[in-house]
């Protein structure tokens, strides 16, 4: 099945894909063995950032080694491409999803740009998929520790969603709903009302991303996930997880020197927040 089709069968049948970020091998090696044991189709994203580090053919080839050694429904997203170069780059290098995120540019600068990129992949691999951003969504993939007020006119109104969506031909939106990156200072809220009124608005085929899902309580993930999300994104937690039980490897076993045994307990932990999630998000049992 195709990213499209899964992302339908999604929305009929009351669930979301799973998207977690990677910043190395170890983490999608964990997120791999998760989708492994819970039967669950993922994709996994490499930030811009997160892509200088690994690079854009070392993270294909990485997935498509990761595909043949465990059997598993792996795609590979160019998550947060900042600009036109960036997302088409991605895609020459033989990404599965664009993530084209021109939303800190003027309302038509953001419709232009992301047309472009549509056009560009569909006349070359139509089935690969492309999802555009909409509305401004604050912080970062980290800690923070201030407060991250988000206002009404950060958010993204119905109409907006549906010119949006009409005149770029994107595959998924990301749409801002309260939604906000990272952890912060304050309690994040999103609004699935607001959610199901842009899933109202947009065609069926058309996919809606969360983006910043660390964080939120699951009560209001179920929600979203009713009200029309089919998508939703992990980073943080899975740094947290990644960055916590490697300082206790390392602290535990102070005379270890084979990396392997240290990043053991790692991917085990990475691993185990991934099955959280994927729980949640309804996907388990989707591969036959």
């Amino acid at each position: 099945m195709t990213i499209q089709e899964f992302h339908e069968k999604a929305s009929c049948e009351g669930w979301a894909l799973g998207h977690f970020n990677i910043s190395d091998l170890d983490q999608l090696q964990a997120i791999a063995l998760a989708a492994k044991n819970l039967k669950c189709p993922v994709l996994v994203g490499t930030s811009e950032g997160e892509r200088r580090a690994i690079g854009l053919k070392s993270a294909v080839y990485m997935i498509e080694g990761i595909r043949q050694d465990h059997g598993v429904t792996l795609w590979l997203n160019s998550d947060h491409s900042k600009s036109v170069e960036t997302a088409r780059a991605a895609f020459d290098a033989g990404y599965d999803s664009i993530h084209i995120d021109l939303s800190h540019l003027p309302y038509e600068e953001n419709v232009k740009g992301t047309k472009d990129i549509v056009d560009y992949v569909k006349a070359k691999k139509p089935e690969v998929h492309v999802e555009g951003e909409l509305g401004l969504l604050k912080g970062e993939s980290k800690i923070q520790k201030e407060i991250i007020e988000v206002r009404s006119e950060d958010m993204v109104t119905p109409e907006q969603a549906a010119d949006f969506v009409s005149r770029t031909g994107i595959d998924r939106l990301a749409p801002a709903v309260g939604n906000i990156h990272g952890l912060s200072a304050n309690v994040k809220v999103i609004y699935p009302d607001l959610i199901k009124k842009i899933r109202m608005a947009i065609p069926d085929s058309v996919g809606i991303t969360l983006h910043g899902g660390s964080g939120i309580i699951d009560d209001l993930i179920r929600r979203a996930i009713v009200a029309g999300v089919n998508n939703i994104h992990i980073n943080t937690e899975i740094r947290l997880a990644d960055t916590e039980s490697l300082k206790k490897s390392l602290a535990d076993h102070p005379e270890e020197t084979t990396p392997y045994k240290i990043v053991a307990p790692v991917i085990e932990a990475v691993r185990l927040k991934v099955e959280e999630k994927l729980k949640l998000f309804g996907s388990v049992n989707k591969i036959q």
